[in-house]
């Protein structure tokens, strides 16, 4: 059976679903507000905001595409138990939580002399040594530590036996397609393996192969190894945040029956169906969101050379949920601990 790619599994699972439900008047309302912003900011939704976070690498080269690809294999499940107890990594005169605290510690291990990014290095990790690098300056602990050492014995394994010890051999075997390193990844690297099984179907999320290529897209700013003439193929990367978002701008909807199952902080399972129409929902509301803005942008002068993707929505969401955590925290995020977000 083939499996469906992101956007085909998304739009499948939206035609269906029973407890996620999209709807065009959040999406148009939500679209025209930011539209509005880039009028006033061309620049605030733009690849070029990946690079203006201080904890990402600041030149597009070898050791970035390095960091890029560890990062990603292991940019999962940060989410607290508790707000009292955050797994928070201190680095460089700053305090980090969420996904931040994974960047704050591959960035101290290398400042620290540890070449956490060298293939070699990522065979042969071990607990010991996972609980030293990625050690917390609360009372947390990392979430999923021992999966994470697997993933980074996974990566390191396979780069070695498959691409010569580095991740710029696959890049290049995608002759500069999106859809092609999508499938490279996945094929070759069974931790970016998202998929499930949806009325029948083999369906596919991908979040965090999807955020590896977009990364580089944005890291490159779209040109070099980070050209990828069908980037747009890519969509959102299915978390549990951005779909807080899109219930909190009234794109997305609830059933009763879920919305009890969230305030009673549930713990769903990667691959529940309920699950699986969450994530769907979300790409497909983005997909729709990215559409109509372009359709106004298209008819709009003042916005001549403006083109927005799924990526730089995701990018914009997952920024604005952080900085406006207070008016967003009453609207419950779905629960589930897996490697694949």
């Amino acid at each position: 059976m083939d499996t469906l790619g992101p956007r085909q599994s998304a739009e499948l699972i939206s035609k269906v679903s029973k407890h996620v439900h999209i709807h065009q008047s959040g999406i148009e309302s939500l679209a025209m507000n930011l539209i509005n912003l880039i009028k006033a900011d061309r620049h605030s939704i733009h690849m070029k905001g990946w690079k203006t976070h201080q904890l990402h690498p600041a030149e597009a080269n070898q050791s970035a595409i390095d960091w890029i690809f560890l990062v990603d294999a292991l940019n999962f499940s940060f989410w607290s138990v508790s707000p009292t107890k955050k797994f928070m990594v201190d680095y460089a005169g700053e305090t980090y939580t969420g996904y931040w605290t994974l960047c704050a510690a591959v960035n101290r291990a290398l400042d620290e002399g540890i070449p956490i990014t060298s293939a070699e290095y990522c065979k042969n990790f071990t607990i010991e040594k996972a609980r030293h690098v990625f050690r917390s300056n609360s009372t947390t602990e990392m979430p999923m530590l021992e999966e994470r050492v697997k993933v980074m014995q996974e990566i390191g394994q396979v780069l070695l036996e498959k691409f010569d010890g580095s991740f710029s051999n696959c890049i290049a075997k995608a002759n500069g397609e999106a859809r092609k390193l999508l499938q490279l990844v996945t094929e070759n690297f069974s931790c970016f393996r998202d998929e499930g099984v949806f009325n029948g179907r083999k369906v596919s999320f991908y979040k965090r192969a999807q955020i590896l290529v977009a990364d580089l897209w944005a890291c490159f700013e779209g040109e070099g190894l980070g050209r990828f003439d069908d980037i747009d193929s890519i969509t959102m990367f299915a978390d549990y945040r951005i779909p807080q978002l899109l219930v909190y701008f009234n794109v997305l909807s609830y059933s009763e029956e879920l919305d009890e199952l969230l305030k009673k902080e549930h713990m769903f399972s990667n691959g529940d169906e309920i699950e699986m129409e969450i994530r769907g929902a979300s790409i497909w509301a983005v997909e729709l969101l990215a559409k109509s803005m372009n359709k106004i942008i298209q008819d709009d002068t003042e916005l001549k050379g403006v083109h927005i993707n799924s990526i730089l929505l995701d990018h914009f969401l997952w920024d604005y949920r952080r900085e406006h955590n207070v008016e967003t925290q009453h609207v419950p995020f779905h629960r589930v601990r897996c490697i694949y977000y």
